[in-house]
Order: structure tokens, then C-alpha cells, then sequence
């Protein structure tokens, strides 16, 4: 059986949330033993070829590259949303199975079709999107329903998701959970790992943490709104640390924290490479994460599995991911955000209850388990 993946990517340098999602799932189905072949397709026109060191990192474990050298991703992407131009011209008939790993399915792909929708943000929170990807979702997102005879999403909460908004039969859902590299996100990470993350990233001190893409509907300026008013009734409290790269509607962010003459506070370290995160992840006296939407919400559980206890919004698959394991505030509520910090802060003994919880909550979840459910449902298509 020829299982064909895309994987486009990870070509990305600066990886996130898809991006990771995507590269430990196939890492994880490739080490298996499975007696499938495991071909990768990518167009790889105006990529840099340094890009491609995971794909070669993947050909160890016994994958097949499948580059398409002579057409682009986004001008194909572009191209078969308007006009049926089939994927099978670029990357071969050879498929049983085509797993589409970023939402879209274009047409034309061999054998029984895959795909991943991770969220309906762009349904329920528009707003919070960028114009460009709102509008191919919008474009695409009914027809890559149809073409795919598997639809996988990361939660429960996702999977009500993309039955409500866009009418798709239960029993054609099949949900995938996220899961935690244990390897790298664990309790006993040494004081060298937090101080060599800290020095890099200019932190000094404590910290409370906050990382993901600066975007609307991950919430920071609420966040940098609770913080400020949290060092106005504690007075001296940890720095705040805002990590992660910008995605786009962010300036805003920076200037919420210049009005409120936070400047010498707040740290904003822009993208933190993944081998780093674990390192500032463990460091920090809390995490936040105050998102209004996420379909999974792995920063909040990878921190659980360092022992850090966590703080997160009441909305969307969030209360599903971190159980009874974190405090949960309302995402549209200055002072329920900022009292949770406060809790935190001043209750030690709350802070290990939960980081306790979070430690057996983090277990729950295996980046081989979420393997484990791809590969019976290729088999199952597959017959």
C-alpha cells in the first residue's frame, strides 16, 4: 500500500502550530512499522533547498520524496481554486491513500483522499483572520469537504465545529487528538536548559509566560490589559514574556503595552525555535494562554507536561484539552485573567497541585497515538 502525505509544510523554516502539528505525526507514522510505503509530495520551485533538512531527516526512516521541482504551491493552490487543474499531473497515480495534512484538498488526487481541518476559525471569529486566508478557506474549504472520503481534527470541540458550519456527516469525522514529544517537554529539564533559553531570549528573573503567534484571537492585548492591572494591586510581580512570531493584526499588541507604560515589563522575544521552547516553558512560574479559539491548544498542554502550572481561557476545545489540570478564565474578562494570575502568584500550594494535574494530564496524550489512529483509518480506506 502507497500512502502519499503532503508535505509542504514542512518546508516552513519557522514552524508553528500546524506546521509542528504536522511534522510529529509524520515522524511518528514513518518510524512504525507499517508495511506501507510512505511517499512525500512537495513542490519545491523558489524554496530554498536548506529548507528541505527534515525531508531528508524523514528519507532515514524509510519515506520516498516525491518533489515536484517545476511548479509552486501557491500558484497550483491558486490555480486549481478556480480552475480543476489535478494533483495527480504533479505528483503520479501510485496512491491508495493521499493524506492532505493543511486543510485544502485539491482535485484530482489519487487513490482514497485524507484531510485535516484543524478549526472553523475563520467561521466562528472572521475578524481575527487574515483577509487572504479567510477568503481561500471560504473558496475552498466546502469542496475539500466533499472531495475527502476521511475528514481528521484534533478535538472534540472541532469536530461539532465543522459539523455545524459546514453540514458534514458525523460518521465522516474521525478525531485525532494532539499529542506531547515527551523527549523534549518534560519536569526534570535542567537549570543549564532554562538558563541558556532565558540568556538567548534577554529574559532575566521570573516570568510569566505567554507563547504562540501574535494574532487577534489569541487575546494578548486582554492579557497585557490583566497583567497591568495585576502589577497595580501586587505592586512587584514577575515580568511578563510574550513569545512568538507575528502573524498579522499585531501592532496593536505593541502599542497596547507602550500606553501602558509597560515597556521595562513586558518582554516580547519574537520567534523562539522549537528546541528552545521546552527551556522557557519549564522556566516560567505560570503559562497563559488566554485564546477566544483554538482547535486544539497544544502550547497549554506541552507546558503541563514541564510541570509548569498553566492558566487558560473557559472557550472553544481548551477546557476539553487541559481538564481539571488548569485554572480556566473567561477570555473576555480583564479581571478574570488577571485574578488568575494573582492566584498563581500568591498561593504556592496551588501552583503544585497543579502542576501535579498537569504532569497526569500531559500523559494522556501521545504523538504515537495520533499516529496509531491515521494509520487504521488508511487501512480501513484502504481495505
Amino acid at each position: 500500500m502507497e500512502i502519499q502525505i503532503d508535505a509542504q509544510t514542512l518546508l516552513n523554516v519557522d514552524k508553528t502550530g500546524v506546521a509542528l502539528t504536522v511534522q510529529n505525526i509524520v515522524t511518528n507514522i514513518a518510524t512504525k512499522n507499517t508495511g506501507f510505503t510512505c511517499v512525500l509530495n512537495y513542490f519545491s520551485l523558489l524554496h530554498n533547498p536548506d529548507s528541505n533538512h527534515f525531508i531528508d531527516k524523514l528519507r532515514s526512516f524509510g519515506c520516498k520524496p516525491n518533489e515536484c521541482r517545476w511548479f509552486n504551491a501557491s500558484a497550483y493552490k491558486l490555480i486549481y481554486s478556480f480552475f480543476p487543474l489535478p494533483y495527480r499531473l504533479f505528483f503520479g497515480r501510485n496512491a491508495d491513500v493521499t493524506l492532505f495534512m493543511n486543510y485544502h484538498v485539491p482535485p484530482g488526487a489519487s487513490g482514497k483522499v485524507i484531510t485535516m481541518v484543524y478549526d472553523m476559525v475563520y467561521k466562528a471569529y472572521p475578524e481575527t483572520m487574515n483577509r487572504k486566508t479567510r477568503y481561500m478557506l471560504d473558496l475552498n474549504m466546502e469542496r475539500s469537504c466533499r472531495r475527502a472520503d476521511i475528514i481528521l481534527t484534533i478535538s472534540q470541540f472541532s469536530k461539532n465545529e465543522i459539523i455545524k458550519y459546514l453540514h458534514v456527516p458525523s460518521e465522516k469525522i474521525v478525531v485525532v487528538p494532539c499529542g506531547v514529544d515527551f523527549s523534549k517537554f518534560r519536569p526534570d529539564l535542567g537549570a543549564g536548559d532554562i538558563a541558556d533559553a532565558k540568556s538567548k531570549y534577554g529574559i532575566t528573573g521570573e516570568y510569566l509566560l505567554y507563547l504562540g503567534t501574535l494574532e487577534p484571537r489569541k487575546n494578548i492585548e486582554r492579557l497585557i490589559e490583566a497583567y497591568a492591572l495585576l502589577k497595580e494591586r501586587l505592586g512587584t510581580v514577575p515580568r511578563l514574556v510574550i513569545a512568538g512570531k507575528k502573524g498579522w493584526l499585531y501592532d496593536s499588541i505593541f502599542q497596547k503595552v507602550n500606553f501602558l507604560k509597560l515597556d521595562n515589563d513586558v518582554i516580547f522575544t519574537g520567534y523562539v525555535d522549537e528546541n528552545d521552547v521546552p527551556g522557557l516553558m519549564k522556566g516560567a512560574t505560570a503559562f497563559i494562554f488566554p485564546s477566544l479559539y483554538e482547535g486544539f491548544g497544544l502550547p497549554p498542554l506541552e507546558a503541563m507536561a514541564c510541570g509548569t502550572p498553566v492558566i487558560v481561557s473557559n472557550a472553544a476545545s481548551l477546557p476539553e484539552v487541559v481538564g481539571d489540570a488548569a485554572l480556566l478564565v473567561d477570555p473576555f474578562s480583564v479581571v478574570s485573567i488577571s485574578n488568575a494570575m494573582e492566584r498563581l502568584l500568591v498561593n504556592r500550594e496551588l501552583r503544585a497541585e497543579l502542576s501535579d494535574k498537569g504532569l497526569k494530564q500531559a500523559s494522556k496524550y501521545t504523538w504515537e497515538r495520533s499516529a496509531d489512529i491515521i494509520i487504521k483509518v488508511c487501512e480501513q480506506l484502504a481495505g
